[in-house]
């Protein structure tokens, strides 16, 4: 018998080369694979008993007190989603079943790499959570504002949110993934790079939580009556249209009002001027998952819409701002958990994985298991269970029963109810205990390479520009390298961008995919933002910058017009009580010059007197409210008084198509160019 070597504690010694660099679990057990949950086949569910998932997230769950570990930066908002289309042929969900009937919801936006003071417009995935009050329970629809997701096994979700947070050693960068840590994970996780397409995109700096689509990313299952079941992507489709900015023009919003989202978002709900979306579905069969070119159980990928049109089925519209934020907005509890008869989930790991991990969370953040009892998380229908004490807990059962089977028949408290009660899918699942990723998860550069030719040329600049900035930030040139190595396998173009505007001569060899990816999948418009805009300026802003003397029919036109179509008019003047206008009127201001830079509006006008422009032209806040509006390709007005400022400037020589001198006949002509929102053919850089 071999004779332990134990140390002076009495525990047995390893060999250091066995053991050194090895990764264990808490309790010190060397963990085989830290990459993929135990599942049932290599597309089977994730087993319960997976005690190395369950206690790496359970840790990474518990890590922060009291703000969300991700997520933490929110606003949420009240208002009701209305079926304009029942659908029992694919659920008996109840709130499918009447048309024209409202149901109760709250929604939550938020960013989720930054704290709860971070700034709004961070370059980011945006959370996009909707809480539907159903007459049989709670729904939260809990998804993003893009479609796909960095990862496809939750095992990996501690690791992806550690990269991007600010580094244990030195606690920074806040609110940003422009750094080694978050870069180096990313290029040694191939299956990240869609996702980075989407990131490095402009739909990670929407202009408004309202200009920007929903996804409930995952697939789910909807159950009909008779237990039939189809596949579902739930897509959140704006009215208000798609719109984003420009990073210049992120960097210098988040300076000029970190709370800009929650400010715009406030606003037009005060106004009355409600955002609504659309729910769509995409709605598929086994046959269509067979035959699809990739695993519908991978969250990295997307359905094309030009495959699987979505259908519209109602809208959303949030109407009512909270009466208290931290009541409502920080204490709202979403989990992935929480669906209701006719709503079932797939396999997806990462699904799974959330299933486990808001509940944890929810319950660590919030105190206990009770956060139910918290008006903003009650459900709105009756509840009747066993469950009772705890943590603040607000309410027991009555009676004399607390558990169940009981042959009480007056205080026996409630029964199962088979006829009405939720019921699982009757999926078959078999296969041998491993931990495995599918091989039909092993395609990560195809749908990329669809993303990017679908984006119009303005689009890509935008992409590769984001790379070379954040990639620029890594201080060590092999993450940078090893990253353009995975660029190479979306696109020539792409890589190439980036290699010259990082200074790379030579560009490495392209990573080997996992994978040969396809190259001849076609582009989608809808992955788009700009082939989708709005052709509208309702519910956008313009900043009117005026002096003492402007033409007070000019102005007060220009602010009729605009108001008439749906838009938000800003008074900007060189003091805040405002200007004395040519008709001896005060319009009151806004904004201050120097506290209303023009990154916070649309488009902008420019309605001075006669010696004003000279006057504005030696004013440094005013020179920087025109020539960012031209850099930022936004619709420019002005009088002939401006032209000293323009001339400043040095933009008398740049006029072009997007910049209109006005007057009281052509108003209209401007109001209808502004609904282009950017005049994306001007150089801006």
């Amino acid at each position: 018998m071999k004779k332990l070597n134990l140390d002076k504690g009495g525990a047995p010694r390893q060999e250091a080369d066995a053991r050194e660099g090895t990764i264990t679990t808490a309790q010190g057990t060397p963990i085989s694979d830290d990459q993929n949950s135990l599942t049932a086949g290599p597309r089977g569910p994730v087993l319960l008993e997976d005690q190395i998932m369950r206690e790496k997230i359970f840790h990474f769950d518990h890590e922060r007190i009291p703000e969300r570990v991700v997520h933490a930066r929110g606003y949420g908002v009240h208002g009701h989603f209305e079926l304009t289309r029942a659908i029992p042929e694919f659920s008996c969900a109840d709130i499918f079943q009447r048309e024209g009937e409202k149901t109760p919801v709250f929604t939550r936006f938020s960013t989720v790499a930054g704290s709860k003071g971070s700034p709004d417009v961070a370059r980011d995935v945006r959370g996009f959570a909707v809480k539907f009050y159903t007459n049989e329970g709670n729904w939260d629809l809990v998804g993003n504002n893009m479609p796909v997701f960095f990862i496809q096994d939750a095992m990996k979700f501690p690791d992806l949110v550690h990269s991007v947070k600010p580094a244990p050693d030195r606690a920074f960068p806040q609110a940003q993934s422009a750094h080694d840590n978050f870069w180096d994970f990313i290029s040694l996780s191939p299956e990240a790079v869609h996702m980075t397409l989407w990131t490095m995109s402009d739909r990670a700096i929407p202009r408004s939580l309202r200009f920007m689509e929903g996804f409930g990313v995952h697939t789910f299952r909807l159950v009909n009556s008779e237990g039939k079941s189809h596949f579902v992507k739930f897509h959140w489709k704006p009215k208000q249209g798609l719109q984003s900015v420009v990073w210049n023009e992120a960097l210098k919003i988040n300076g000029a009002d970190p709370d800009f989202h929650r400010r715009d978002m406030w606003n037009a709900i005060d106004a009355g001027d409600y955002p609504q979306w659309d729910l769509g579905i995409q709605v598929f069969d086994d046959e269509f998952a067979d035959e699809f070119e990739f695993d519908i159980l991978d969250a990295t990928k997307l359905i094309p819409e030009e495959q699987v049109p979505v259908q519209i089925i109602g809208t959303m519209t949030l109407d009512n701002n909270v009466d208290n934020f931290f009541a409502e907005t920080e204490q709202v509890a979403f989990c992935t958990q929480n669906i209701v008869r006719g709503i079932d989930f797939t396999d997806d790991p990462l699904l799974q994985g959330r299933n486990f991990s808001y509940l944890d969370t929810q319950t660590k953040r919030l105190g206990g298991p009770n956060f139910t009892h918290i008006p903003i998380n009650a459900p709105k229908c009756p509840v009747h269970h066993f469950q009772q004490d705890g943590h603040m807990a607000m309410r027991n059962p009555k009676g004399r029963a607390n558990y169940e089977p009981n042959s009480w028949d007056e205080d026996g408290g409630p029964r199962e109810n088979p006829e009405i009660g939720f019921a699982s899918y009757s999926e078959r699942v078999q296969g041998g205990k491993q931990r495995t990723r599918s091989e039909t998860f092993a395609d990560h550069y195809s749908q990329a390479r669809q993303f990017w030719i679908s984006q119009t040329a303005t689009e890509q600049n935008h992409i590769a520009a984001a790379y070379t900035f954040e990639l620029s930030k890594c201080q060590h040139e092999r993450i940078r390298l090893r990253m353009l190595s995975h660029l190479m396998n979306v696109h020539d173009d792409l890589a190439e961008s980036v290699a010259k505007g990082l200074g790379v001569s030579d560009l490495p060899d392209a990573a080997k995919p996992a994978r040969k990816p396809i190259t001849d999948l076609p582009a989608s418009d809808a992955l788009s933002i700009l082939k989708n805009g709005p052709e509208s300026f309702a519910g956008r802003k313009l900043g009117l910058f005026i002096t003492d003397g402007a033409d007070a029919g000019l102005v007060n036109e220009i602010e009729a017009e605009f108001t008439r179509a749906g838009a938000m008019v800003a008074i900007v003047a060189p003091q805040i009580f405002g200007a004395k206008l040519s008709d001896g009127t005060t319009k009151p201001a806004d904004e201050k010059i120097d506290g209303g830079p023009s990154v916070l509006f649309d488009a902008v006008a420019l309605v001075f007197s006669e010696g004003a422009g000279s006057e504005m032209a030696n004013n440094k806040p005013s020179q920087d409210f025109l020539s960012d509006a031209f850099a930022h390709a936004k619709f420019i007005a002005w009088t002939d008084a401006a032209m000293p400022l323009i001339e400043t400037v040095g933009l008398s020589d740049k006029i072009d198509d997007g910049m209109m001198k006005i007057d009281g006949e052509n108003v209209g002509d401007f109001l209808r160019a502004c609904e282009k929102l950017r005049f994306w053919e001007r150089k801006m850089f």
